[in-house]
């Protein structure tokens, strides 16, 4: 008798752990950007970066891709864009190790490949910057949506240019996920990135 209630009890217990388990891995996920169902491949690119390396989309597949589209000559966006991502892969612990931001220069003329290099360290050190012949950065900017216009400044601050601050999201498997909009804080990003990964 006593056999048969033990049982009993140790049934109800995995049921309910099947349950809670159950909620938690199949609960609705909750995301701050905006989320795709792109059914084809995210566009790749093949660009520079420091040391003479040319980097591709590809060669972070089975990574995140945060692809963000900015310049190290940017006053205010990009580097409260950058540091508030640096802060979510700060919090993502280990997990972090699975994301990789690249940031491509939307100003060649005075973005080098080393210039960007420096700037992208000073966020998180995993960072990556890249940049390329004008035509092509303009033609990959299309592809994902990325509106960007060279305006005169002062002689102090030289031209500026306006950019959209949004940061493209795209998956292991290499399909556009979700766009993040400017202004995410560092526990929105890291909290849509961790959903990514589930």
């Amino acid at each position: 008798m006593m056999k048969s209630k033990y049982l009993l009890l140790i049934g109800i217990l995995a049921g309910l752990f099947g349950v809670a388990a159950g909620v938690y891995f199949f609960r609705p996920r909750t995301f701050h950007g905006m989320v795709l169902q792109s059914p084809e491949l995210a566009n790749d690119f093949s660009l520079n970066a420091a040391n003479g390396r040319t980097v591709s989309l590809r060669d972070y597949r089975g990574k995140l891709v945060m692809l963000y589209f900015g310049y190290t000559f940017c006053p205010d966006v990009c580097p409260a864009t950058l540091a508030n991502v640096g802060k979510a892969l700060e919090q993502m612990g280990k997990q972090a190790d699975e994301v990789q931001f690249i940031m491509v220069s939307v100003d060649p003329e005075r973005d080098t490949p080393e210039q960007l290099a420096e700037y992208v360290a000073h966020f998180h050190p995993s960072f990556v910057g890249v940049t390329g012949e004008p035509d092509k950065l303009a033609e990959l900017a299309a592809l994902y949506g990325i509106y960007y216009q060279k305006h005169e400044g002062t002689a102090a601050t030289g031209y500026l240019v306006d950019h959209t601050a949004t940061i493209a999201v795209i998956d292991k498997e290499g399909y556009l996920k979700l766009v993040m909009p400017f202004g995410l804080t560092a526990e929105e990003i890291a909290g849509d990135l961790r959903n990514l990964l589930r």
